[in-house]
């Protein structure tokens, strides 16, 4: 079993930057994919930005160039630096990695738990 928490969340004010970070720990061989969902009230779960193990990263159309998505392999550790935060933000925002566990190296994905982002204007 693979767990993921997630941390760094918080109240910000308009304009301002939080750091969100994922920790995964457990059965792990390898983590192939690591991101950032988020989902508001009444609306579904979207990505934020993902980067995969060589470093390729992906964002939504509405972060770039504010967010920045890292990973620290070591660490099994993913970020996401997020500046210039809006008030349209505001979401729970939810770890996820595709891990390769066990002897068979059998791929999952995992959640993480969540964390309150909210931005006032």
């Amino acid at each position: 079993q693979v767990q993921l928490v997630e941390s760094g969340g918080g109240l910000v004010q308009a304009g301002g930057s939080l750091r969100l970070s994922c920790v995964a720990s457990g059965d792990i061989f390898s983590i192939d994919d690591m991101g950032w969902y988020r989902q508001s009230p009444g609306n579904q779960r979207e990505l934020v930005a993902a980067v995969i193990s060589g470093g390729s990263t992906n964002y939504a159309d509405s972060v770039k160039g504010r967010f920045t998505i890292s990973r620290d392999n070591a660490k099994n550790t993913v970020y996401l630096q997020m500046n210039s935060l809006r008030p349209e933000d505001t979401a729970v925002f939810y770890c996820n990695a595709g891990v390769r566990s066990g002897s068979s190296r059998f791929y999952n994905v995992y959640w993480g738990q969540g964390t309150q982002v909210t931005v006032s204007s």
